[in-house]
């Protein structure tokens, strides 16, 4: 059995999506494939690693093709493996984490020389910014914020997940229409029409529906972040309660972006904040209201319209590894 070498994996394991590349050393595509959330904590370890092997597997499939090999015929030794996986906040999760990846690297047999792994976002943020000072503001299913300053200091502000925070993310949104629903089937809160896309979203007939699927098995953290899309659509047939909900976003999210610039000292410097996520993406009343505090409270910060998946944050991360690796040896 032969041995295939390949420079660099890379692994963008959000709380929605995962995206796998191989690559070699000039940033070429090998290989790819897909797979669903990688976040732990959303939808528990063992899902997770069946997710990785999933998405490594059929981009192994895709390079092997590419390589002429047959999928059986050569192991595979990576020079620098790049995981950046949803779910890194603590201590605690770097070693659960660590735990996957070595697992989900030995199922497959794969040898890799050089490994890191970090929190998705933190990995976007240092390939976008190369080092630059620089925030990042994810808002997908769960939102968070990183920054890194002029000295290389790094912060970041949320992330903690969909039970006590995830404040201005899709879940975040779909959760407030939620509560919007009920409290005015109660009569607690402001009329809305909410209902009328949610309702037929989720195959259901009224509020009480709604409440029992909310704890039924059949909930989750994903399809309550899909409510947000339904929230946009509501707001832009003029709901004024789904108004209020993107606006409250904005606030949220302007609440981490603050907190990492202060902790930064980066209110009267310049920076490059990026959005990055499906709400901030796709949801323009959320990213209007964001700007516009963020020029209020830092004017200096010019904002990176390129919409680049968090992926390329990943495999710039590994490239550079891969580059200062080259120029050592030459040295």
């Amino acid at each position: 059995m032969g041995k295939l070498t390949i420079p660099l994996l890379a692994i963008d394991g959000g709380g929605t999506k995962c995206l796998v590349v191989f690559m070699d050393a000039m940033g070429n595509t090998l290989g790819q494939g897909k797979a669903g959330s990688c976040n732990y904590q959303g939808i528990g370890r063992d899902a997770v690693v069946l997710e990785l092997i999933s998405g490594i597997q059929e981009a192994i499939v895709d390079l092997r093709k590419g390589a002429g090999a047959s999928v059986n015929d050569s192991e595979i030794e990576i020079e620098c493996a790049v995981f950046g996986l949803a779910g890194l906040d603590t201590a605690y999760d770097r070693q659960i984490i660590m735990g996957m990846v070595q697992e989900v690297l030995e199922h497959l047999h794969i040898q890799v020389k050089h490994l890191v792994v970090e929190n998705d976002g933190f990995a976007a943020l240092l390939g976008a910014t190369a080092g630059q000072p620089g925030i990042l503001v994810i808002a997908g299913t769960g939102s968070i914020v990183f920054g890194i300053n002029e000295r290389g200091e790094t912060s970041r502000a949320g992330g903690w997940g969909h039970r006590v925070g995830d404040e201005g993310s899709g879940y975040w949104i779909g959760k407030q229409a939620v509560k919007a629903i009920l409290k005015a089937h109660d009569g607690r809160g402001e009329a809305t029409r909410l209902g009328e896309w949610v309702f037929p979203h989720l195959g259901m007939s009224d509020a009480e529906d709604l409440f029992n699927w909310v704890y039924s098995s059949d909930y989750s953290v994903e399809k309550l972040g899909e409510l947000s899309r339904l929230v946009s659509l509501a707001s832009s047939a003029g709901d004024q309660e789904a108004v209020n909900i993107l606006t409250d976003a904005g606030h949220e999210l302007f609440l981490g972006v603050r907190a990492v610039i202060k902790q930064l000292q980066l209110m009267d410097k310049p920076f490059t904040m990026i959005l990055q996520g499906g709400v901030l993406q796709n949801e323009n009343l959320v990213g209007d209201i964001l700007i516009h505090k963020l020029k209020e409270f830092a004017p200096l910060a010019q904002l990176d319209t390129a919409k680049k998946d968090p992926i390329y944050g990943v495999m710039a991360m590994g490239l550079s590894y891969l580059k200062s690796t080259f120029h050592q040896s030459e040295t």
